[in-house]
């Protein structure tokens, strides 16, 4: 149940917009000849002649909705036009419309903080644009208001046609106005100019509500449809809500409405202010908060500033006949899910440097002979590894896993009805966060096969396209800055230096042969010697001229810090070794993966031996 979040102390400007029958408008768009005619578009699926997702208002007037399937719309509009969403891999493809839908959040969002709340709608916060019209060009001292902000319906405005446009004129620019109000009248008139731009740059006719929370935002913005704007004043809210059917707010639309109308007989939120608080808490437990908030239209709940969606998913449903019966089938479909579910985090990667941690599959099956079962399909995840062929094999893992849950060892005597795959838990790629291969030089093609010859086991990696995503390092050699300063000779430097090892005088044998991760790292440039003061370190860089000793890899510890170097060829590679993730170690070659645990564990050396620590030192020497 929801946890209720405090009302923000400052008044704020809530929109939420709403694109009118979004896929009709792009395929308008597309084809310019459907406008103004009665057009749907369809799913992919033949079968009567496929489901409507959007219908345009010119098919509505005939009684077309959205709930009918293709062949009823024809009998019901004889003329109506229906378009089939383009298609891709036997299933529905539709970038065209996710493409279209980020053209509008571009430019809603240069107003303020923009939440994308899916393909077709958007949450803004337009507080601070609201305050800074407010103080610079207030409404009440405009010359003229924007023409478009002057059709907005106001709730609790008298609405007559002949007065309407003055009446709205008159309240957003009264004077004695409080200041929430002030406010919303200012945000009245972003919106309006907003939608007037995505219209003209996009061809989009949108609906939108101007509240002061996102709840109330969000319950007005398709009370006038198409192309208008529903402004909820503080003073209307109790009136707008007290005859709103309980189960049209957020949260009460499932099984918690429906208890609400058996158990309190409760059929409006009006209903609800006459229940106290703590009487709710007897029903419903005591994280009941938001619910007697809810009833008097408080919402805490933030605009949050995402543009790009929270998680890609692909799904397809196998109604009927249809429905998928053997492992076979399964397979082939979750390899077309996943093709597609691996471009969409490819190409997120690539434009938005971001990259997704879960994998899910979810699916709805049914058991032979038990028509009502009420056992689920159970959801199944696991760490996400990019490339096609892991994201494939990980689902069809998954899939298993779940049919075993469901089904038990039997093979046959089920039907998936519905399948998808989800790409979740996705972020951003920290600035200043480089591919490894930015430290290879030369051998790059050798580097990459090494790391494409991964461990099939599904683990959380930041492998992607065969680089390993690290926070880079700097190719410098670290000492204590108070040490440096009392070294300024060389011989001092060589005292240094052994007071430097004394701590930790373990070494990691020396790198030989072809299978060491070091002998792809060195500098893609040359680089002077040169040294630099980081927070307490003198950190000295030895480029090509300098003099080193033998290439070896030497672990040092101060403070459990823990660092590998490669001296080789008179550069220096630094990695702090506490920073290695596990879970990448096991997608290296075997040869990599011992090398990298000997960094990490290197191998105990026999304590030296002392005298008095061996049986033959109690014995005195023959002849004495």
């Amino acid at each position: 149940m929801p946890v209720a979040r405090p009302e923000p102390q400052e008044p704020r400007v809530i929109a939420h917009l709403d694109l009118d029958c979004f896929y009709v408008q792009v395929e308008q768009r597309r084809n310019p000849a459907l406008r103004g005619q009665p057009t749907a578009v369809v799913q992919y699926n033949d079968w009567k002649g496929g489901g409507l997702i959007a219908v345009s208002y010119e098919a509505r007037k005939f009684g077309v909705k959205r709930s009918m399937r293709g062949d009823e719309a024809k009998n019901v509009c004889p003329g109506i036009n229906l378009v089939q969403v383009p298609v891709s891999r036997d299933k529905a493809d539709l970038n065209v419309y996710r493409n279209a839908g980020s053209e509008v959040v571009a430019i809603l969002s240069t107003k303020g903080k923009c939440e994308r709340a899916s393909i077709d709608e958007v949450y803004l916060d337009l507080t601070d644009a609201a305050k800074e019209m407010l103080l610079e060009s207030p409404p009440e001292s405009s010359e003229s208001i924007f023409e478009e902000a002057t059709k907005s319906n106001i709730l609790d405005l008298p609405s007559d046609a002949g007065d309407r446009e003055e009446n709205v004129k008159a309240w957003l620019c009264r004077a004695d106005a409080d200041y929430q109000d002030k406010l919303l009248a200012c945000g009245t008139i972003l919106v309006a100019q907003l939608r007037v731009k995505v219209l003209e740059e996009t061809q989009f006719t949108c609906s939108a509500g101007i509240a002061h929370n996102k709840m109330l935002a969000k319950l007005v913005s398709g009370m006038h449809k198409p192309a208008q704007q529903t402004v909820v004043p503080s003073s209307s809210v109790q009136d707008f809500l007290a005859s709103l059917p309980v189960k049209k707010m957020k949260q009460l639309g499932g099984k918690l409405g429906s208890s609400l109308q058996d158990d309190l007989g409760v059929e409006t939120v009006g209903d609800l202010l006459g229940f106290t608080e703590e009487k709710l808490q007897e029903y419903y437990g005591v994280n009941t908060g938001w619910l007697w908030k809810t009833a008097r239209g408080i919402s805490g709940e933030e605009v949050e500033d995402r543009l790009l969606p929270k998680s890609h998913g692909c799904g397809k449903t196998f109604p009927g006949p249809k429905a998928l019966k053997n492992n076979s089938s399964v397979k082939s479909w979750l390899d077309k899910l996943c093709e597609e579910l691996s471009e969409r985090i490819q190409s997120d990667l690539s434009c938005n440097k971001r990259v997704a941690q879960t994998l899910t599959l979810q699916a709805r099956a049914s058991k032979e002979n038990e028509g009502n079962s009420m056992k689920k399909f159970p959801s199944k995840s696991c760490p996400l590894r990019y490339g096609t062929g892991k994201i494939q094999e990980d689902a069809m893992k998954l899939f298993e896993s779940g049919l075993h849950d469901f089904w038990g060892s039997r093979n046959a005597g089920w039907s998936i009805t519905s399948l998808s795959v989800t790409a979740s838990k996705i972020f951003d790629i920290p600035s200043g966060t480089n591919s490894i291969l930015k430290y290879i030089k030369g051998r790059s093609s050798n580097a990459s096969s090494a790391i494409t010859d991964s461990s099939s086991t599904p683990e959380l990696t930041p492998f992607v396209d065969n680089k390993l995503y690290m926070t880079p390092v700097y190719e410098e050699r670290c000492e204590p800055s108070s040490i440096k300063e009392d070294c300024d000779d060389s011989n001092s430097a060589k005292q240094c230096s052994s007071i430097e090892r004394k701590d930790v005088p373990k070494k990691l044998s020396k790198i030989q042969g072809t299978g060491s991760i070091l002998k792809f790292l060195s500098q893609s440039q040359p680089a002077q010697h040169e040294k630099r003061n980081f927070d307490g370190l003198i950190c000295s860089h030895q480029g090509p001229e300098s003099s080193s000793g033998a290439s070896e890899a030497e672990q040092y510890g101060r403070d459990n810090t823990n660092t590998t170097i490669d001296q080789s060829s008179g550069n220096t590679w630094m990695l702090n070794v506490e920073d290695i993730d596990l879970a990448v170690v096991g997608e290296l070659p075997l040869e990599i993966q011992r090398e990298i645990q000997g960094w990490i564990r290197p191998p105990k050396q026999a304590t030296p031996k002392k005298r008095g620590s061996t049986i033959s030192s109690y014995f005195s020497p023959a002849g004495r």
